[in-house]
């Protein structure tokens, strides 16, 4: 009975300590009766949903929406879509705008699934809480799952965790043959439809999971208890590959010299310098001694196989750091990976006081972006406020270059409209406002080369970039 009632006040906890900081930007996701979602690419996905839901079972290979007349080809696949759908069904009840509700809940809820997993998860962990209030916290994994994000990221990062805690626990359940199938099973189900949603990141760290486990056991990749995964993971696959009927495109390694211009404008393709405090403010203080923790966790408990990290997580800890630094996307997962290897870092350390004051102190720099972001200073404000008009003005713009030929499904997506020139991409246009917000210059810009003629965006963009 208590141990019932002490498991309600901690799913509880969690619960809010992840919604309260996935749903802290709630002022500029809802405005004026409105959803505006945090990202450009995101008002792409919300049409694809759009789509969808007047086509039930459409699957979109190609959007001919974006960047008039070739359109584009999406890394984007249908899991994502049809969740949102999904959700969206539910909701129906309570809002007349059900599909932008659904699509500005859907992270926040995925990152309450990862909470409750990891919580699940996590029982027999000493620290627990120090990787449960982490995940809450950090402001990147925040980011990934916030309020107004409906991003293949989010559902990604809970795919990746589940699939990795599956691996460690069949790691360390080598002498149960029940739990093994299990874990296997997750295992396998997991890294599919990882790789379904995106055949980029989570490939990545999928081959580098089998590869350490080769190199350790060779006999364990074939071995019996894997093959209900294996299978499991060839039948997700194959389903991917029959609905979606395309191979994934790695449009970051393209040599286009437009494109590559383009992508240094992406923040999430930019480099993270090591020296780089952001890190802290990802992770706290603590990852500043954790080479050294990972030494005394290995020495000292290297003949308890229990209380040893499996190698496949420190190898993917290291090379999540690596990529990080090359990609700024990755932090996504350097920080996840982190995050659920951190109690056993701890594991050696039997003072829990000792534990718990290290931990508070080293979340500083995460709690100074939280000061920041809860309580900001006045120039923070003026340009949250600046956000709020142009998002605003930027729905009333895409509203007046509306034709009469647009699709229903598009009339309510955003900046995705019909224009005399064709449909402007969300993604050029947020590059083109960011540059113009620089120099103080958005309403200018929008009056004078697009309000006056319907001129060509690209060509806008080229001339003033």
């Amino acid at each position: 009975m208590v141990r019932g009632v002490l498991n309600i006040i901690e799913i509880a906890v969690i619960s809010i300590l992840i919604l309260t900081t996935r749903c802290a930007n709630y002022q500029d996701v809802f405005v004026a009766g409105n959803v505006y979602f945090t990202d450009a690419d995101c008002y792409a996905r919300m049409t694809r949903v759009r789509m969808c839901s007047e086509h039930p079972g459409l699957i979109l290979r190609h959007h001919n929406f974006e960047n008039f007349p070739t359109g584009t080809t999406p890394h984007t696949t249908a899991p994502l879509d049809y969740l949102i759908l999904a959700l969206s069904i539910l909701l129906k009840l309570f809002s007349a705008h059900a599909i932008d509700l659904a699509g500005a809940l859907i992270s926040p809820l995925v990152a309450l699934l990862g909470g409750w997993f990891l919580w699940w998860w996590s029982v027999k962990l000493r620290y627990r809480w120090v990787m449960l209030i982490l995940y809450a916290i950090s402001p990147i994994l925040v980011h990934g799952t916030e309020l107004g994000r409906p991003d293949h990221q989010s559902l990604l990062m809970l795919l990746v965790m589940v699939a990795v805690c599956a691996e460690w626990s069949r790691a360390e359940a080598a002498d149960t043959t029940t739990n093994l199938g299990k874990w296997s099973l997750i295992s396998g189900i997991t890294w599919g439809l990882a790789i379904w949603s995106s055949a980029y990141e989570s490939l990545v760290l999928f081959l580098l999971v089998l590869i350490v486990i080769a190199s350790e056991k060779p006999r364990a990749i074939s071995s019996r208890s894997r093959r209900a995964g294996w299978f499991c993971f060839v039948l997700v696959i194959a389903i991917a590959l029959v609905i979606e009927r395309r191979v994934p495109s790695f449009s970051g390694f393209y040599s286009n010299p437009l494109f590559q211009n383009w992508t240094r404008t992406i923040g999430e393709l930019a480099h993270v310098s090591p020296a780089n405090p952001i890190w802290l403010r990802w992770t706290g203080y603590l990852l500043l001694v954790t080479p050294f923790l990972i030494w005394i966790s290995v020495t000292k408990t290297g003949h308890k196989s229990k209380e040893t990290i499996p190698p496949f997580v420190l190898v993917l800890l290291v090379a999540t750091y690596a990529l990080t630094i090359w990609q700024a996307r990755w932090g996504y997962f350097f920080v996840l990976i982190f995050t659920l290897a951190l109690p056993r870092l701890l594991e050696p350390i039997k003072s829990p006081a000792a534990v718990w004051i290290a931990f508070f102190l080293s979340i500083f720099p995460i709690l100074r972006d939280w000061d920041e972001r809860l309580w900001p200073n006045e120039a923070q404000l003026a340009e949250r406020v600046e956000r709020r008009d142009e998002s605003a003005q930027l729905r009333d713009l895409a509203l007046s270059l509306r034709s009469p030929e647009i699709p229903r499904s598009l009339r309510r997506g955003g900046f995705h409209q019909r224009s005399p020139i064709g449909r402007i991409s969300p993604a050029w246009l947020a590059v083109r406002m960011r540059v113009c917000r620089e120099l103080k210059t958005v309403r200018v810009f929008l009056s004078a080369k697009i309000g006056e003629r319907p001129v060509n965006f690209w060509k806008i963009t080229r001339s003033l970039g």
